[in-house]
């Protein structure tokens, strides 16, 4: 037995095993969905004690592969939390991590920032920023206290900003949900870096993996994912429109026209239905299908629901969180689902409508889900690009343009 072995505590010798037990669950969850991390990710999450960076918290929570509120608004918004392990896992294997580079990430909390620090290694070097100094101040203790201060520079600052200070990055991990993507980012970044960031697309957040070229982006991939807003100088809340007070509401974003009004009206209207003869399995992933109908409407948004508006006789939702809905002045539709008879676990895709022209958006809807069907189903998915505000429509690739404050967003289907 060795030294450090021999002056083990208990909670040291939990922690470490409950560390082994989370590697393993993470490997689990990746392969569910098809999808492996790397050796080096699975050996730093066995490495770093992540109790260090969640005080408070027991060693059981500290090391479930989950996501602990560190902090709320005074509306009770969580705007601080620790990343859930498989999602930290994920966006280190999107960001392709190597020996020696020089990492970026905005949005702190110090146990991220040091399974990083594992994997650059003594000759790279990590920088993690956050607005927030009580964030910062928790991850300088975590980092001290679990050994990487010496390795990781803690900055206070507007994430919208990066850390010119410290530039250019080989890679820059964003762990906040973003609205857009400042210039900062892109001019703090290496030629040919990465920027794996959370961003927001009409709503729909996905963990883009985004290669600079020159002076803008392409990205590589996405997958699904979830993070407590950007706060700062680049914060974009989406917005609520209520329809029937706060039980029922449209979530809408990219600032699209829309009134309150003609809508809620139009809730009281007899629904409307309409179904694709589109079928999808139990276990089949389908996300994609959202990001299609987001890029191939006009109008595009989530309809969400409180449990009260969820019990309520007015809408039916497939999924409690919500479903992808479009409209145009007075009138809506949202994507719904209905059991085949088939074996009672795959289901049909339709539209549920209300309003004068319920009829018409039902059908479009429908639409949507059965173009996805014949041509984007089981594609290689969307491309997406950012540029600069000032590029013209000649220079972007053919497909829809998102508009944003400091981008322009171009998504385009094979």
């Amino acid at each position: 037995m060795t030294n450090a072995e021999s002056i083990m505590t208990d909670e040291d010798a939990t922690a470490a095993h409950l560390r082994q037990a989370l590697a393993e669950s993470i490997i689990k969850n990746r392969a569910a969905i098809g999808r492996s991390v790397d050796e080096l990710i699975l050996e730093a999450v066995r490495t770093v004690p992540r109790h260090l960076f969640v005080p408070d918290v027991g060693l059981d929570e500290a090391y479930a592969d989950d996501s602990p509120i560190m902090k709320r608004d005074k509306q009770g918004v969580a705007i601080s939390s620790v990343s859930a392990p498989w999602l930290q896992a994920m966006m280190l294997q999107q960001a392709q991590i190597e020996p020696g580079m020089r990492l970026l990430e905005i949005g702190s909390g110090g146990y991220n920032a040091a399974l990083m620090a594992e994997l650059v290694g003594p000759n790279g070097a990590v920088v993690t920023l956050d607005i927030d100094p009580d964030v910062c101040a928790r991850a300088e203790r975590g980092l001290a206290d679990a050994g990487y201060d010496d390795l990781v520079t803690v900055v206070r600052a507007d994430g919208e900003f990066g850390a010119e200070q410290h530039a250019p990055f080989d890679r820059i991990i964003v762990t906040v949900s973003a609205p857009d993507i400042p210039p900062a980012w892109i001019n703090q970044l290496t030629d040919g870096g990465l920027l794996v960031v959370p961003l927001r697309m009409r709503g729909l957040a996905r963990s883009f993996v985004f290669e600079r070229t020159g002076n803008h982006l392409s990205s590589r991939e996405f997958e699904l994912c979830g993070f407590v807003p950007i706060q700062g100088v680049g914060e974009f809340r989406q917005r609520l429109v209520g329809l029937a007070g706060d039980d029922i509401a449209l979530r809408i974003d990219d600032r699209q026209p829309i009134e309150a009004e003609p809508l809620c009206e139009a809730l009281t209207t007899d629904r409307h239905e309409a179904w694709s003869g589109v079928v999808i399995g139990g276990m089949e992933a389908w996300d994609d299908l959202d990001m299609w109908i987001a890029t191939a409407s006009q109008s595009y948004g989530y309809l969400v629901t409180t449990d009260a508006g969820y019990q309520s006789d007015l809408i039916d939702l497939a999924k409690r969180w919500g479903m992808s809905a479009i409209w145009d002045c007075d009138s809506f539709a949202y994507l719904a689902w209905r059991p085949t008879v088939a074996d009672g676990q795959s289901r049909e895709f339709g539209a549920f409508a209300h309003g004068p022209h319920a009829a018409d958006l039902a059908d479009r809807l429908v639409g949507h889900v059965r173009s996805w069907d014949r041509g984007q189903r089981h594609g290689a998915g969307p491309h997406f690009e950012v540029h600069p505000k000032h590029a013209l429509d000649g220079d972007l690739p053919r497909g829809l343009v998102i508009e944003k404050r400091h981008s322009r967003v171009s998504v385009s289907w094979p």
